[in-house]
């Protein structure tokens, strides 16, 4: 029989899942916590916006490339594609369930490597973080056999 594994996740909170086989059901194997994903974009940046000497008298206030959320919810996602592909070094899954929220999802999918997309068999797009593992087994019911 071969080994799933199952992640459900969002910006700031993330578990995995295994499943060996029908009748196994899920033994979580770890969790990850990102607490800046929960933070305010004010808490997360040092300075306010600088500014800039704008065309004649007046000035011009500078914007961030990048909303300091979605770059800790990519800095999240990094952490979670490393995992998921030190476990596929390691032959420790043959199948990969991700299961997110948007837009999380798909900055998920962005960091992981292509062998660890090979082995996605199915997607959810549905924030299940907060679902114990009982219902996540319900939900999920169509994608593993239980």
């Amino acid at each position: 029989m071969s080994t799933t594994w199952i992640l459900v996740a969002n910006s700031a909170r993330a578990r995995l899942y295994e499943n060996t086989g029908i009748g196994k059901g899920l033994k979580l194997l770890s969790e990850f916590d990102h607490p800046e994903s929960r933070m305010k974009g004010s808490e997360l940046v040092s300075d306010r916006a600088g500014f800039v000497q704008g065309v004649g008298n007046g000035h011009a206030s500078r914007q961030q490339a990048t909303d300091p959320k979605q770059n800790e919810a990519e800095h999240f996602a990094l952490e979670i594609a490393r995992t998921l592909e030190h476990g596929r070094g390691q032959n420790k899954y043959e199948r990969l369930i991700l299961v997110a929220g948007s837009p999380f999802l798909g900055t998920l999918k962005a960091r992981l490597s292509d062998p660890v997309l090979g082995l996605m068999s199915d997607t959810v797009e549905k924030d299940y973080t907060s679902v114990n593992e009982r219902e996540l087994g319900s939900k999920l019911e169509h994608c593993i056999y239980l």
